[in-house]
């Protein structure tokens, strides 16, 4: 039997070795890409270059949806959402979602709109207002609640593009909030104490 050619095996050994390298490559890609929960595809190809002066969202009493507040099951899990304004704080990670789903129906009803400052929770009443803080800058936004997910046990609230990009988090893709529900002034929700949930 005749042996094969040095430089052929050196060449095939060599092909094999960039292969498995490119495998490694494209799977550590894949393992360090930010976490996004895999909804916020990008900003859009023209978003507005007024970024930092949009207004947060003015809190305002609305009457609750009452299709979009009821209980549902999501991958496997079931959620109840609060049937009125309830003292709600928590923290956790937070997410954005991009031009995927722009002009898409939310929970409420609305359509998404990625350059507004909205919101969504599973259990948060919609609609309802919270203020959002990122914890690594200081930065806070207040957003309106009308849409339900982020569906993922490490994140509490996926946030629209605009208001991530205030927070300062949209090119690592999340970051740890506090959230905190906007409640009336006066109302007896807002006199019951707001301790910090356990995620």
């Amino acid at each position: 039997m005749k042996r094969p050619d040095r430089s052929y095996a050196a060449a095939c050994a060599a092909r094999a070795f960039l292969l498995v390298a490119f495998v490694v490559i494209a799977l550590a890609g894949c393992t360090l890409e930010p976490m996004r929960g895999g909804r916020d595809d990008g900003p859009g190809s023209a978003p507005p270059g007024n970024l930092d002066r949009i207004a947060d969202a003015t809190p305002r009493s609305e009457p609750l949806n009452p299709g979009a507040n009821s209980p549902y099951t999501a991958l496997g899990r079931k959620y109840v959402p609060y049937q009125s304004l309830t003292p709600y704080r928590a923290r956790g990670i937070a997410s954005w979602y991009g031009r995927k789903f722009h002009g898409k129906p939310t929970s409420s009803g609305e359509r998404y709109d990625m350059y507004a400052m909205t919101a969504a929770h599973t259990i948060l009443p919609i609609p309802s207002y919270a203020r959002v803080t990122n914890l690594s800058n200081g930065r806070s936004v207040v957003v309106r609640v009308n849409d339900r997910g982020p569906f993922h046990s490490e994140r509490i609230i996926d946030l629209s593009y605009a208001a991530a990009y205030k927070l300062g988090y949209v090119n690592a893709g999340s970051a740890s909030v506090e959230v905190e529900a906007i409640l009336p002034r006066g109302s007896a929700a807002a006199r019951e104490p707001r301790a910090l949930r356990p995620v």
